[in-house]
């Protein structure tokens, strides 16, 4: 699905990619991955049903990755997990920005590798 379903103004498409790009706040504030995310998408999810889509998808695949960190913490007992957790580090930050990017031309972007919790 490379286009929206619905007309998306230049603001939805900010707050779009805001979502997304908010969850890099996660380097300066514990767990700013998942709040940074949960603000725009509580602010802006009943105003635009694009900023609501990409809030949940965004907030979706940021609780994963902090699953996914969890359980390479845990393995880094095995020495595997060390691997994986540069691993986790990486992917987060090339799909963040890949999806910041598609958000920001009006497109909906779906994370590999998520958990839906949020539907």
């Amino acid at each position: 699905m490379n286009q929206p379903f619905y007309p998306v103004s230049n603001e939805e498409r900010t707050m779009g990619m805001l979502c997304h790009l908010l969850a890099l706040s996660g380097f300066i504030i514990p767990l700013g991955m998942i709040i940074g995310p949960l603000v725009i998408w509580l602010i802006k999810k009943d105003q635009s049903p694009f900023v609501n889509d990409q809030g949940k998808e965004a907030l979706n695949f940021n609780i994963s990755i902090v699953i996914y960190s969890i359980v390479a913490g845990i393995l880094c007992l095995i020495f595997i997990g060390i691997l994986l957790l540069f691993a986790v580090l990486i992917v987060w930050l090339i799909f963040t920005i890949m999806a910041s990017v598609k958000a920001n031309e009006g497109k909906i972007y779906r994370y590999p590798l998520t958990i839906r919790f949020i539907k």
